[in-house]
């Protein structure tokens, strides 16, 4: 079901048949969900419902996106900083990513789909729909097992689901060429209130409370359950934003899909979650105030952009 110790993060079975609110196995995975993110912001987890068929057909719409020319690429998708694409850079030039905002909705993915196909493409739109309807699953038992863990009201958990705005990106990183750098992503921490990766090529890396990397694997059924940023705020410091990183040392070119939920209206830390070895540390938090700010020369020189945002 779930295994920890101070070398590698805790592998959290989704795919039991005895995984129902109220059981044993329940109340036990709710507590390796809630110390995993304590101690590290992540965990992995396994989790078999997404149809090999859907999961294949993603990657290879992915790859037909990114295949498209840099200009439609950029072209506005959503009013949302920050969603859409997201080109290489002098940083990290072998990365580039494309944002599609709530991916959950057809229609919205058709609007998505015919901004960068204005003939249509039914095999992208179908293909990031279902993918993302069934990888959703994955973040709500997350989230239930996490707000059941601190004794939070059936309600609560309901509300922050209802207010949830969903975004799938997809990423690309090219093979380097001899002489560069094989750094594809450099350490960071999503500004998510949760983010769920999958990988179809190894490279992804995340940092552990004790400073070591973790290298994660590869799997269709293998999933990397980050907190981000909003985490942060929303447990009063209890659960860190998972710092991770990617290198690139493969001969081919890497692909991985990301489902990032952010908080869809004004958020705080639960009163339960404060008290005195947890004082209130967090303003009430805008999500998308806070993607504004993230960009402003001000967030760029903070030591901790989510502190200088909305720290007490």
């Amino acid at each position: 079901m779930g295994t920890q110790n101070q070398s590698q993060l805790p592998l959290i079975d989704f795919t039991s048949e005895n995984l129902k609110p109220g059981t044993d196995t329940w109340v036990s995975s709710c507590q390796l969900v809630r110390s995993a993110l304590e101690d590290h912001g992540c965990f992995l987890a396994f989790y078999d419902k997404v149809d090999s068929e859907i999961y294949n057909s993603v990657y290879s719409a992915m790859e037909k996106l990114f295949d498209l020319s840099t200009e439609t690429k950029g072209k506005k998708t959503t009013e949302k900083p920050i969603f859409s694409y997201a080109p290489p850079r002098s940083e990290v030039p072998l990365y580039e990513s494309v944002g599609i905002m709530n991916p959950l909705n057809i229609e919205d993915c058709q609007k998505f789909t015919y901004i960068m196909w204005p003939e249509g493409n039914d095999h992208f739109c179908e293909s990031v729909n279902s993918y993302a309807k069934q990888l959703v699953e994955l973040d709500h038992i997350a989230k239930r097992m996490l707000f059941e863990s601190y004794g939070l009201e059936r309600k609560k958990f309901e509300s922050s689901l209802e207010s949830a705005d969903y975004v799938l990106r997809g990423y690309k990183y090219k093979i380097p060429q001899v002489g560069e750098s094989n750094l594809g992503v450099i350490p960071h921490s999503d500004k998510t209130f949760f983010t769920i990766l999958n990988q179809k090529v190894e490279g992804l890396e995340a940092k552990l409370k004790d400073g070591e990397w973790f290298e994660v694997g590869v799997s269709p059924s293998l999933y990397l359950v980050m907190a981000g940023d909003a985490m942060k705020v929303w447990s009063n410091d209890r659960i860190p934003a998972c710092e991770h990183r990617v290198f690139i040392n493969s001969k081919i070119e890497r692909y991985s899909m990301g489902l990032l939920s952010y908080a869809g209206k004004i958020m705080e830390p639960p009163e339960e979650l404060v008290d005195e070895e947890h004082p209130l540390r967090y303003k009430p938090f805008d999500h998308y105030g806070y993607l504004h700010f993230f960009i402003t020369e001000e967030a760029i020189k903070s030591a901790s952009p989510i502190k200088a945002y909305c720290g007490i």
